[in-house]
């Protein structure tokens, strides 16, 4: 994975989109990328992945999102896909996305709004309330805490905790 090379980038693969007008981003720039009707859709899809008790239709509903879902992903109670665009997720195979973490793929804000990537690698950790940032790539077996906001890239292996996430030693 490119997360080594690129640690601490995240806001170079953003895709930065500037809004006119005399309103924040939120006011006109969603209904410029997706329509009513794929929000709503999105949005039951997510709360599907969020409370039905099967992985397997979790991921199921992941997919029909548009996310790219590996084998043996375990995606936690409650937690949350971004609805505006769940297609630039991707979860490795085995990864877990701990109870009601959160993945956004997008930042709006005063005068624009971005978009990036979030890419999970294979048996990866995310804890539990964690929050990870668009264009943030972690790395294959690398954990996040709980309770983190993952604002940069995580090497494979490393782990990472606090607001925002930095790394810490592993225990023995």
């Amino acid at each position: 994975m490119s997360g080594e090379r690129n640690r601490g980038r995240r806001h170079d693969r953003l895709q930065r989109r500037p809004t006119g007008g005399p309103h924040n981003s939120m006011w006109a720039s969603w209904r410029e990328e997706k329509s009513l009707f794929r929000l709503v859709y999105n949005y039951l899809l997510v709360v599907v992945a969020r409370l039905i008790p099967s992985l397997r239709l979790r991921s199921w509903a992941l997919r029909r999102l548009g996310a790219t879902v590996g084998d043996g992903v375990g995606w936690g109670l409650e937690a949350t896909a971004d609805v505006f665009f769940p297609e630039r997720i991707t979860l490795g195979d085995d990864c877990i996305v701990g109870y009601d973490a959160v993945l956004l793929c997008h930042e709006y804000l005063q005068e624009e709004y971005r978009v990036g990537d979030i890419v999970v690698g294979d048996r990866a950790m995310i804890g539990a309330k964690a929050t990870v940032l668009p264009g943030v790539e972690i790395g294959a077996d690398a954990q996040v805490a709980a309770n983190s906001l993952v604002t940069e890239d995580v090497p494979a292996g490393a782990t990472v905790a606090g607001v925002p996430a930095e790394p810490v030693e592993r225990g023995e």
